[in-house]
C-alpha cells in the first residue's frame, strides 16, 4: 500500500503536469511552465524510489545518469532549426520504452483487461518508435523529405495492421509473450509504412500525432502498472498531442486523413520542379532594399525557416529597431506552421527580445499586410505561396497563408530559387511588385542595416 504522503506527492506531481501544459500555452509563461513540469517529474521519480521496493538499483541509477548526460548534451548543442527532429527522437524513445515495459509485464500472470492494455501499449508504442525514427530521418535529411510511395503500399499497410490486430487478440486470449513480441514487430513495420507516404510540410504534423500515440501508450502502461500518475501524465500528453495535431492540420487547411494518406491519391505535380528556373525575377542589392524600407510607413516582417537556419533573429530585430527610430511601423506576421513546428518563430524572436506585442497571428497579420508598404519575407516560402489559393494541383492547396501578395511591395530574402519544404514553385517570386535579395539571411540583413544607417 502506498503511504498517504506519497499519494499526496503524486497528486502534486500530477497538478504540476497540468500547470505545465497551461504555462506552455503562451510564450510569456512557457519557460516557467516547462520548469513546473520538470519539477513534477522530479517529484514523481524521487517518491517512486522512496516508496517502491526497487530491484537492480545500481543499473537503474546508471541508466538515469547516462540518460541525463546524453539529454543535457543534446539539449545544449541542438540548434533551433533541429528542434523538431529532436522532439521526434525523444518522442520515439518514449513510445519504445512504454512498449518494452508492457512486454516485460507479461512475465507475471495478468487479467484480461491488463493484457488488453499490454497489447495496446506494445502496438502503439512500437508504431510511435519506428514512425518517429522515420520523421527524424526525413527532417535530418538522412532520407528524402518527400512522400515515399510504392505500388500496393496501402494494401501492405492494411495487411500489416490486420496481422497486428490478430496478434493483439491472441495476446489477450493467451497472455503469451511470443505473440506480444510479434505484435511489437508488426507495430514497428506499420509505423514505418504509416510515415513513409508523408512528406514536405506535413512531417511536423505527423510528429505531433505520434506524440499523441506515445501519450496513449504511456497511459495504457500506467493502467498495466497500476500507476495513476503515469495514467494521468500519458492522458495529458495524448490529449494535448491530439489537439495540437488537429490545430496544425487546420492551419494547413488539411484533414489528418489527407495528410496521412493523401500521397496515395493521384495528383498532378506540374510546376513542382524546374519550369520556373529560367523565368526572370527582379533582383536588387541591399542598398535598394534599405531605401525601400527606410522610406516606408509600415513594414511587416514575415519570418520563416530560412531565418532560423541563418540564426538571423537578432539582426532582423536590429533592423526593426532602426526602422522604428525613423518612424516606421514594424510588426511581425507569424504563420501557425512557419518553420517546422508551432511556435518556432515565436521562440526565435523571443531570443532576440522582440516585443511580444509586435507579433501578429495570421488573421491579424493579414489585415496588417493589406495596408503595408513593404512585406519583408525572411526565409519563408510555402506559408506565403499564392498557390495555396489558386492551384488545385499544388500539395498545399487549401492551406491558409499569409497574404503577402496584398502588400504594396514585397522583398524576399532567399539563398536561391529552390522551392520551399513542399517542393513547389512560388509564383509570388515572379510578381512585378516582388524584389529578391539573394544570399544568407543574416548576411543580407546585416548589409541592409548598414545601408539603412547611411540612407
Amino acid at each position: 500500500m502506498i503511504p498517504v504522503w506519497a499519494q499526496l506527492a503524486y497528486l502534486v506531481a500530477a497538478v504540476c503536469f497540468v500547470l505545465a501544459l497551461k504555462g506552455l500555452s503562451t510564450p510569456r509563461s512557457a519557460r516557467n511552465g516547462n520548469l513546473v513540469g520538470v519539477a513534477g517529474a522530479l517529484v514523481a521519480v524521487v517518491v517512486t524510489f522512496l516508496v517502491e521496493d526497487v530491484d537492480h538499483l545500481g543499473w537503474i541509477i546508471g541508466a538515469l545518469a547516462l540518460g541525463s548526460v546524453v539529454g543535457a548534451l543534446f539539449a545544449r548543442r541542438v540548434a533551433m532549426t533541429a528542434m523538431p527532429q529532436l522532439v521526434a527522437l525523444f518522442n520515439g524513445v518514449g513510445g519504445g520504452a512504454a512498449a518494452l515495459v508492457a512486454l516485460l509485464e507479461l512475465a507475471d500472470p495478468l487479467p484480461r483487461a491488463s493484457l488488453a492494455a499490454v497489447a495496446f501499449t506494445a502496438l502503439i508504442g512500437a508504431v510511435s518508435f519506428s514512425g518517429s525514427a522515420v520523421t527524424f530521418a526525413k527532417l535530418q535529411e538522412l532520407m528524402t523529405a518527400r512522400a515515399v510511395t510504392f505500388p500496393g503500399g496501402p494494401y501492405l499497410s492494411a495487411g500489416v495492421l490486420a496481422v497486428a490486430v490478430g496478434l493483439a487478440v491472441l495476446v489477450v486470449r493467451t497472455g503469451d509473450a511470443t505473440p506480444a513480441v510479434l505484435l511489437a514487430v508488426a507495430g514497428l513495420a506499420f509505423g514505418v509504412l504509416l510515415v513513409l507516404p508523408v512528406g514536405g510540410a506535413d512531417v511536423p504534423i505527423v510528429i505531433s500525432l505520434l506524440n499523441a500515440f506515445t501519450g496513449l501508450a504511456v497511459a495504457a502502461g500506467g493502467y498495466v502498472l497500476d500507476n495513476t500518475l503515469l495514467l494521468v501524465a500519458g492522458t495529458l500528453v495524448g490529449a494535448s498531442g491530439t489537439i495540437l495535431t488537429r490545430l496544425m492540420a487546420q492551419a494547413m487547411g488539411r484533414s489528418v486523413t489527407s495528410i496521412l494518406f493523401g500521397a496515395f491519391r493521384s495528383r498532378s505535380t506540374a510546376g513542382t520542379d524546374g519550369p520556373g528556373a529560367d523565368r526572370p525575377v527582379r533582383s536588387v542589392g541591399p542598398e535598394d532594399v534599405a531605401i525601400l524600407l527606410g522610406f516606408a510607413r509600415k513594414v511587416v516582417v514575415v519570418p520563416g525557416y530560412g531565418l532560423a537556419v541563418a540564426q538571423a533573429q537578432h539582426t532582423v530585430h536590429e533592423l526593426a529597431t532602426l526602422l522604428e527610430g525613423r518612424g516606421v511601423d514594424v510588426s511581425y506576421a507569424i504563420h501557425p506552421v512557419a518553420g517546422r513546428m508551432p511556435g518556432h518563430m515565436n521562440v526565435l524572436l523571443a531570443e532576440a527580445n522582440v516585443p511580444y506585442e509586435q507579433l501578429r497571428e495570421m488573421e491579424t497579420a493579414n489585415l496588417e499586410l493589406r495596408t503595408a508598404d513593404v512585406a519583408l519575407v525572411v526565409g519563408a516560402n510555402d506559408v506565403v505561396n499564392p498557390a495555396a489559393r489558386t492551384s488545385p494541383s499544388a500539395p498545399i492547396y487549401g492551406m491558409p497563408i499569409l497574404d503577402v501578395d496584398q502588400a504594396q511591395a514585397v522583398v524576399f530574402l532567399k539563398r536561391s530559387m529552390r522551392p520551399g519544404f513542399a517542393g513547389i514553385e512560388n509564383e509570388l517570386l515572379y510578381d512585378p511588385r516582388t524584389t529578391l535579395l539573394f544570399g544568407d539571411a543574416k548576411d543580407s540583413l546585416t548589409k541592409i542595416v548598414a545601408a539603412v544607417k547611411s540612407v
